[in-house]
Order: structure tokens, then C-alpha cells, then sequence
């Protein structure tokens, strides 16, 4: 059920006036991969009158008031990816296509949305209702951070949006307790998952170096950025300050992420799975036909890749749905006239960290000393596939379902390390749940790399690979990996380059298809790397490619030897070997996908 975008759908419901008004950067996607969605549905189910404007008119003052001013607050987002990012490439050029746009041409969306938007409200409503900045954009700039777009240290993103509050994060708990404070009057400054504004410092925080010292002093940059780092686990983090300009970033604590039975409400929410009529008259939303038919099946991250910002915004503890509310989920969806049969993704932000999490953590919170999976995978982690084997299971044998695809990646190392259900989740995926391809990312070859992307250094992607085509050659299946692969990381040379050329062709067989030049998003440690020119664990010095023509060019050493890869087709070939899992050759012409959906 759509919340309303138009003030005649406030007027069918009954409703003089809305609570809530959430505006965002995308078209109006109402599913539970969308996250000012689910923070709608999540207050509608709580007693809230909410609306939507998706891709507001920034040249109007008509289009932001259409559903009038909210009794409670304004909710602002980017969408469901940094407005930077979709209207950005790598490389600087601004990007001609938006799949969360519809009709697809990428005109709707500002750069830096989350501030365009909230000042076009101060304009148009002046003294206002609080306004509320949530959403990944938000998310990843709430302290003072390295903006790659203007290559500059910014402050956050809450100054910069004259905003009253910011909730990081996966917000659900945050907004409503939010809600409530407002609408009971209540001193809301005090909410965990929650950033404001302050004229004093509060006593009994961490404090941080000040805006203008991590400015100007990449050293104080890095102080700061590992004390925040440091300080984003709901059970062990200390609230954090900061001072910029002459007021005080107030930084809470982390919330406590949904548990399995919050997580089960919260999916069996009522949602369309469709774009909202009023921007489906524009054309496809292209996002839609990756996330309508897929299911969702955990939030959180064990791998903490320095280069990733899915653990900063949802966490490092893994919190998994359970089996009967996925499978709920699953027969509304074959229940649908348009579904074909084909559920095309079940997992998350990787698909095999579904259904167990270390006690330790949950009861201490993550370890300060040491990573779930780096340098190697946590002894007290215990992998345990046998939930998703089951699952995937019964969701094969739903009524109406013929086909269901694993299309969220695997961890090698995860597989390798269950010694009990490892090879028996592996074996079922080649059977049943490969659509020719399944992902893997080791993301580089060369050991000091891996190291500074935070990524195990071993044999786990040669053994792993040589399991994956044992298994095939056994399902009498045509399938194959791809490979993810990133240039210009901080510390990469051109040497390094062609030391993964020669490892891709040499030990994987293959022109790499899936190569993407590093993007410096804001508050990641690969990031850090990028501004300060430094491994932040020894101090040492590392080189950096910031040219734009010396980003392009470690990537064309990958694939230039390629010629099928011009003009968007992108081809990988695994070149025969001599016997063994490699005897094959498969080739992919497709065109990449520019803005992969995330939360």
C-alpha cells in the first residue's frame, strides 16, 4: 500500500493533516529494500500519518508544499544511494543514466540532495517543523569528513543542511522514539542513533579534534576519524563531540539493531513492491525489476572492508529474519499476477552471513582487537550455513516458484571455514540457485593490497574456485564465477596492476569483466587512506593515483586487452586449461549495472 504522494491521496484517507513528510531523491519505490519506505511503512504501522514527495522540483516552491507543512517533522533523504555517487562516476563525469529515476535519464536528482532539499524547506516554510536528515548520504556525513567531490575535509553534513537532527544508520528505532518525543514535547537530544547540534559541550563525552583542526591537519584527521570509528558499536561505543565553527556536533551512541522478531514485523509490513503511479507515468524505474521479486534475508556485515560503508551505516552484528517470515514474504510474492516464477535474489549484503552471529558479540559487543573475518575468519564466528540450506529449500518448494537465484555474492572464506555445511550450502547453490554466475570479490591479488583493503591474504579464492567447478562438472551445469575487482585503492601502482592482469589470467583464466576504479566515499578507512596519503594503522606512506587520467589508466590495464569491452559490453572468458574444473569457455554481453540498489 502506497503512502500518500498527492494531496488528494491525504484527502481519500480521511487525514486533514500529516505527521510526517519524508522527501526523497528517488522515485517512489514502495518496497522493503527501500529505505524511506520502510522508515514510512514503519510509522504508518506505529499510528503516524505519513506522506511521500519523491525527486521534488528544486526550481519550485510549489512542488515541496504539495501535501502542506507536517505536525511533527520533515524527513529528508538522498535515496537510496549518495547523491554524489548516482550522479557521479569515478572518474568525476556526470552519469547520464539513474536507475532509481524514472524514464532513467539522470535529471531529477541534485548533487548534495540531502542539503538542496532541506534548504528548499527553510525557504518555502521558514520557521518549520524539525527537520530530520536519515538515509545513507546522511549517514556517512555526519562528522566532519573528506569530501572526494570537492576534495576538501567538510563538516557535517547537519550544519550544512541547517537541520535540527540526523539519524544514522538503520533508523527504525531511532525515528519512532524521535516521533514520540515530538509529539509528546519531550527533550528528544539524548537518542541513541541520533546527531544534533549544541552552543555547549555536554560533559562525559569523547571528544573529538575540532572541524578546523582535522581541516588542516591530516594527522588530527586521522585522530579523529579512528576515535569515531572506534565508537560505533551499540553495546561498547561512548557518545562523541565535535566542534565546528563555534558549535558542538553531539554524536549518540549507536541503537541497538532490530532483533530477529522486529526484523519479521518490520518485513511483514504491507508493502506495493511497485512505483508509485504518479512516477510510473515518467517511465521504468530500472532498480524495480532487480529488488520487486527478491527477498531479503539479513542487515549487517562481518567483512568490515575498509573500502565499504555497509557496516559503518548498518553494522557490524549480522541480525537475520527468521525462516517462517521470509518464507511469508516469499508466497506473497509468487502470489502475485505479475511474478513469472523467478525469485532473483535471496541474501543481503552478502548472501552467506544469513543465520548466525558470534555470542560473544552479542552479548559484549564487537571486539576491539580483532575482525570477524580479518586478517582470517574469528574462531568464535562458527559459520553455520545449515539455516540458509534449509531455507533455500523450502523456498524452491513453494507453489508458483520455479526458480530461485543466489545474486548477492558469497564470502569463499565464510564456505571454507564451516567445515560441517560449508560444501553441503555450496553444493546446493551450483544445483539450484546459480543464473550462470555467481559473484565472488577478492578485489586484488597482491598481499600489501589485500592488507589495505582489509581483505584475507591466502588461498581461500584458489580453493573456493576449484570446489565451485568440482561441483559443477558434478551438477552437469555450464556456470562460472566473476570476479569483483578494484583499481587505484590507495596504495596501488601500475605494478600492481599488472600483477593482477597476470594473476587473473594466469590463476583465474579470465579478461576481467567486473573492474571498478575506487571511489572515495565519505567515512571509510580506504577513504581515509586516499585524503591522508597514509596507512593509518603503521603511519607509513603510501602512494596515492588522485590524477583522473592515472585512475583510468590502472583500470585499462586490466582491461585493455579486452576489445569486446568498448561501447558498455562487457565480456568474461574463462580460457580453457588442461583438464580439470577450467575446460569450459563462457562469455557475458550485457551492459554493467550503474547503481546497484542498497539501503
Amino acid at each position: 500500500m502506497f503512502l500518500p504522494a498527492t494531496a488528494e491521496e491525504v484527502r481519500r484517507r480521511g487525514w486533514d493533516r500529516l505527521d510526517v513528510i519524508l522527501i526523497t531523491g528517488d522515485a517512489y519505490i514502495d518496497s522493503p529494500f527501500v529505505g524511506v519506505s520502510v522508515i514510512g511503512q514503519w510509522l504508518l504501522k506505529a499510528g503516524y500519518r505519513v506522506g511521500i514527495i519523491a525527486q521534488p522540483d528544486v526550481a519550485s516552491r510549489t512542488d515541496i508544499a504539495r501535501l502542506g507543512e507536517p505536525a511533527l517533522f520533515w524527513g529528508v533523504t538522498g535515496g537510496c544511494i549518495d547523491s554524489l555517487v548516482a550522479n557521479r562516476t569515478a572518474s568525476g563525469k556526470r552519469r547520464r543514466e539513474d536507475d532509481y529515476t524514472a524514464g532513467g535519464i539522470n535529471n531529477r536528482r541534485p548533487d548534495r540532495a540531502v542539503i538542496v532539499y532541506a534548504n528548499l524547506i527553510r525557504r518555502v516554510f521558514k520557521e518549520t517543523k524539525p527537520i530530520v536528515l536519515g538515509g545513507i548520504e546522511a549517514s556517512l556525513r555526519r562528522i566532519a569528513h573528506y569530501d572526494f567531490w570537492s576534495d576538501q575535509v567538510r563538516r557535517s553534513i547537519l550544519l550544512d543542511a541547517k537541520a535540527n537532527f540526523l539519524v544514522y544508520g538503520m533508523g527504525e528505532k531511532t525515528i519512532l522514539a524521535l516521533a514520540a518525543g515530538l509529539r509528546e514535547g519531550r527533550d528528544c537530544g539524548a537518542l541513541r542513533g541520533l546527531c544534533r547540534i549544541a552552543g555547549e559541550r555536554p560533559p562525559d563525552l569523547v571528544e573529538l579534534p575540532s572541524y578546523e583542526q582535522a581541516a588542516a591537519d591530516p594527522a588530527a584527521f586521522t585522530r579523529m576519524f579512528l576515535a569515531f570509528y572506534r565508537n560505533q558499536d551499540p553495546r561498547t561505543a561512548r557518545g562523541l563531540c565535535q566542534l565546528q565553527d563555534s558549535r558542538w556536533l553531539i554524536h549518540n551512541p549507536p541503537m541497538e539493531p532490530l532483533t530477529e522478531a522486529e526484523l519479521d514485523d518490520l518485513y511483514a509490513l504491507d508493502f506495493a513492491r511497485d512505483v508509485h503511479p504518479l512516477d510510473r507515468q515518467a517511465g521504468k524505474v530500472r532498480a524495480l525489476e532487480t529488488i520487486r521479486f527478491s527477498l531479503a534475508t539479513h542487515r549487517g556485515c562481518y567483512g568490515e572492508c575498509h573500502f565499504c560503508a555497509i557496516a559503518l551505516h548498518e553494522g557490524r552484528t549480522v541480525s537475520s529474519r527468521s525462516e517462517a517470515s521470509i518464507l511469508r514474504e516469499a508466497k506473497t510474492i509468487a502470489a502475485r499476477p505479475d511474478f513469472k516464477g523467478h525469485i532473483l535474489d535471496v541474501g543481503g549484503p552478502t548472501a552467506n552471513m544469513y543465520g548466525y552471529e558470534c555470542k560473544k558479540k552479542r552479548l559484549q559487543g564487537a571486539c576491539s582487537d580483532r575482525r570477524c573475518l580479518y586478517p582470517g575468519v574469528c574462531p568464535s564466528l562458527c559459520p553455520d550455513h545449515s539455516r540458509q540450506i534449509s531455507l533455500l529449500g523450502k523456498l524452491r518448494r513453494i507453489p508458483g516458484v520455479k526458480r530461485v537465484t543466489v545474486a548477492s555474492g558469497i564470502r569463499c572464506d565464510l564456505v571454507l571455514a564451516d567445515r560441517k555445511q560449508g560444501i553441503p550450502y555450496l553444493r546446493e547453490v551450483v544445483r539450484h540457485h546459480v543464473s550462470g554466475q555467481l559473484k565472488v570479490a577478492p578485489e586484488h591479488s597482491e598481499p600489501k593490497l589485500l592488507r589495505l583493503m582489509g581483505k584475507p591474504v591466502g588461498r581461500e579464492l584458489s580453493v573456493f574456485r576449484d570446489l565451485f567447478f568440482k561441483l559443477t562438472r558434478e551438477a552437469g551445469k555450464d556456470q562460472f564465477l566473476t570476479y569483483y575487482l578494484i583499481a587505484a585503492h590507495p596504495g596501488c601502482t601500475e605494478e600492481d596492476m599488472e600483477a593482477l592482469r597476470r594473476f587473473a589470467s594466469r590463476e583465474l583464466g579470465i579478461h576481467p569483466e567486473q573492474v571498478q576504479l575506487f571511489t572515495p566515499t565519505p567515512s571509510t578507512l580506504s577513504t581515509l587512506m586516499y585524503f591522508t596519503e597514509r596507512d593509518p594503522f603503521s603511519g607509513k606512506k603510501l602512494f596515492v593515483e588522485k590524477t583522473a587520467a592515472g585512475r583510468e589508466g590502472q583500470k585499462k590495464i586490466l582491461v585493455a586487452k579486452s576489445s569486446h569491452l568498448m561501447y558498455g559490453i562487457s565480456v568474461q572468458k574463462q580460457t580453457p586449461k588442461e583438464e580439470g574444473p577450467w575446460a569450459r569457455t563462457k562469455t557475458s554481453r550485457r551492459k554493467p549495472r550503474r547503481n546497484p540498489p542498497r539501503r
